[in-house]
């Protein structure tokens, strides 16, 4: 493979200081440093990028994401780019006047700030819609909102109990409101709305690849796929199509989860035996609970708001300790979303009962966000040795934080959010994630707001929870050598000699480049295993 040397930079080997300003690479690992790697230069097969300056860093891998749902979103109405409720409402009239033959008008994703409590009306839809069934996505992804044509068409009336595991919001007739949660939102996309062609989303796929290797981006985990997505990688790698590794997260149905053993297990040697160098299948995933913002999120007491709710748990713990079990057992890597402080706690105690079972197995588990963790469940983490995925981004008092999340769970249980730094400190392994497309899939304010917990684009923006903040190095690593233990790939994350050489060329060094002007880093080129992405 080429060779490729990299000069006149300042060149971060790892997050713990080591640094030089040449690096060479071949055959997909870093080869030399300084004057060895100078020395290369001169090869007459190399190519020799001069940095003039710049930092040539480890690339970056994403903790947690949902590549197709992200591309897919470009293909709807705009309206994640609304201001206010008449945003939305005026993108989806836009989008109908531009596709006047669409049957459906599907579209994402909708700031559930813009209506008192996330309760958004059908009949405010109505007024831009007509009688073309609609389905908006809310931020989430665990609500959506319909209008009454999309409601007539899933034959959801007053007498339409809530399915389980899900909500139908209701006026005070009982009539259904227009908003859904949870598995009445899912299940409506799954059985209701008609299917994306495979065509748009392999190239939703494509794109999100793409814009992933723009931004520095060499590794994703897609951590929702059900199994009509499966074909989407299939005809991705068959096509060449992927532009970044992925490793699929193969949701588990609390309702069958015992039947899917053996489709898993298919499913994975199929892609080890396919060998595709950008796409595995090794990993489960759990949703343990939903999310705070819609009182589905499981916690130990009920919320502040509502008193005689303590959210929407998927599954029962005994369910939950026999399925991880039995996957842990099958050699999988578990990956478990869990965003209430119950979640949490039933998501440690369920992989505590797999290690109990087979003591000596070595694992690389999961779990996801960690919204709110009760003091006295942090040393878990460490203890047990599970890796604990933030997104970042959401380590900020915003306008979803005061309007929502807050008042949902009360000021006494506020300081329980994303305590990144304190998962950090007791030396549990933490990586990095955004949730694309709930939020922003760029790290560059995800990474600002693990170091700062404020706004950084925003000077009068108070630092929240200081004491949770986090170190550039840290909050790099959980980037780096954080993602690369999640990715079950140890030869990556750090560019010492013989590590895999995956690149990112910087236009600063995020180590030493200030909070406030970290989101301003231009990404310049990308080397996944050596060779160019962007």
């Amino acid at each position: 493979m080429t060779l490729t040397v990299f000069i006149d930079g300042d060149v971060v080997i790892s997050t713990d200081g080591a640094r030089t300003d040449a690096l060479a690479a071949q055959d997909g690992r870093v080869v030399a440093h300084g004057d060895d790697a100078r020395a290369l230069a001169s090869d007459s097969g190399a190519v020799v990028v001069n940095l003039a300056g710049d930092t040539l860093a480890p690339a970056l891998g994403e903790g947690h994401a949902h590549p197709v749902l992200g591309g897919l979103e470009a293909q709807g109405p705009a309206v994640r780019e609304a201001k206010d409720l008449d945003g939305i409402l005026a993108a989806v009239a836009k989008w109908k006047a531009e596709n006047p033959e669409a049957e459906w008008i599907v579209g994402a994703s909708y700031d559930a700030t813009f209506a008192p409590g996330g309760r958004f009306d059908a009949r405010w839809l109505d007024e831009v819609t007509g009688d073309t069934p609609t389905i908006l996505r809310a931020w989430d992804y665990h609500t959506a909102w319909v209008n009454t044509a999309a409601l007539k068409a899933a034959g959801i009336t007053a007498e339409t109990p809530d399915p389980a595991l899900g909500r139908i919001l209701r006026r005070e007739d009982d009539t259904p409101l227009g908003t859904l949660q949870e598995a009445a939102a899912n299940d409506f996309f799954a059985t209701i709305v008609p299917p994306f062609s495979l065509e748009d989303r392999v190239r939703a796929l494509e794109e999100a690849t793409l814009a992933y290797a723009a931004q520095g981006t060499t590794w994703v985990q897609d951590a929702w796929v059900d199994a009509a997505d499966i074909e989407v990688y299939r005809a991705a790698a068959a096509a060449n199509r992927l532009h970044t590794r992925v490793n699929l997260a193969l949701r588990a149905d609390p309702a069958t989860w015992r039947e899917q053993l053996v489709e898993f297990s298919d499913v994975r040697q199929e892609f080890r035996t396919l060998g595709h160098p950008l796409v595995t299948a090794e990993t489960i995933k759990f949703f343990v609970d939903g999310v705070i913002e819609n009182h589905t999120a499981a916690l130990t007491d009920p919320y502040s708001d509502t008193p005689e709710d303590r959210g929407l748990p998927n599954w029962t713990e005994d369910e939950l300790i026999a399925a991880v079990t039995a996957l842990d057992a099958a050699g999988f890597q578990l990956h478990l979303h869990a965003i209430g402080d119950r979640a949490v706690r039933i998501a440690l105690d369920a992989l505590e009962s797999a290690r109990n079972a087979a003591p000596d197995h070595v694992r690389a588990h999961v779990v996801a966000h960690v919204a709110m963790l009760a003091p006295e469940d942090i040393e878990r983490f460490a203890k047990l040795d599970v890796i604990a995925n933030f997104e970042p981004y959401w380590a900020q008092c915003d306008a979803v934080m005061r309007a929502l999340t807050i008042p949902h769970i009360g000021h006494d249980r506020e300081s329980w959010q994303y305590l990144i730094g304190s998962v950090a400190r007791s030396g549990a392994t933490v990586s990095f994630g955004s949730d694309w497309p709930v939020t922003t899939k760029d790290w560059r304010p995800a990474l600002a707001t693990a170091i700062a917990r404020r706004d950084v684009t925003d000077p009068s923006d108070p630092t929240w929870l200081p004491d949770e903040c986090v170190s550039p190095a840290t909050a790099y690593s959980a980037y780096t050598t954080g993602i690369a233990r999640q990715a079950l790939a140890p030869d990556r994350g750090s560019l010492e000699l013989g590590r895999v050489a995956d690149l990112v060329q910087l236009s600063a060094n995020p180590l030493t480049t200030t909070p406030e002007q970290i989101p301003a880093i231009e990404v310049r080129g990308t080397w996944l295993a050596g060779q160019r992405t962007f």
